[in-house]
C-alpha cells in the first residue's frame, strides 16, 4: 500500500508551494536586518521591486506600505505583510480581467474603480 503521507514534499498542492514561497520570500529580505523578524520601508520596496516589478510603481509601493503598516511603526511584520499580499493579488488579479488596452477606471494607483467584472462604460 503507497502510503502518501510519507512523501509530504511530493505531495504539495500548488496553493501550499504558494504560501511556502511568499513566507521564504518574506523571510529573505526580512533576514537583512537579523535583529527582528519584520521588513523595514526599504526592505519592502526591494522585495516588491525584485519580484513583482513588472506593475509596481514606486507611488504603489509606498501606498501599499502605508496601508500595510496597521500599527504605524514603520515596519511591516508578517502579518502586515500578508495585508500587501492580499492587496497586490487583488490588483493582479483586477490587471488579469482587463482586456489589451483597455484603461478602464485605473487611475494609475494600482486600483480600478470600477464595479466588479461588470463592462458599463
Amino acid at each position: 500500500m503507497f502510503a502518501w503521507f510519507l512523501f509530504p514534499s511530493v505531495m504539495k498542492t500548488d496553493l501550499e508551494l504558494a504560501l511556502e514561497c511568499a513566507i521564504n520570500i518574506y523571510h529573505q529580505y526580512a533576514i537583512r536586518n537579523p535583529m527582528d523578524d519584520y521588513l523595514s520601508r526599504n526592505e519592502f520596496s526591494m522585495l516588491l521591486k525584485e519580484n513583482a516589478k513588472p506593475f509596481l510603481s514606486d507611488t504603489y509601493i509606498k501606498q501599499l506600505f502605508a496601508k500595510s503598516d496597521s500599527n504605524h511603526d514603520g515596519r511591516l511584520k508578517f502579518t502586515e505583510f500578508l495585508t500587501t499580499l492580499s492587496l497586490v493579488a487583488i490588483d493582479a488579479h483586477n490587471r488579469s480581467h482587463k482586456q489589451p488596452g483597455d484603461h478602464g477606471h485605473d487611475h494609475g494607483d494600482g486600483h480600478s474603480h470600477g464595479h466588479g467584472h461588470s463592462q458599463h462604460h
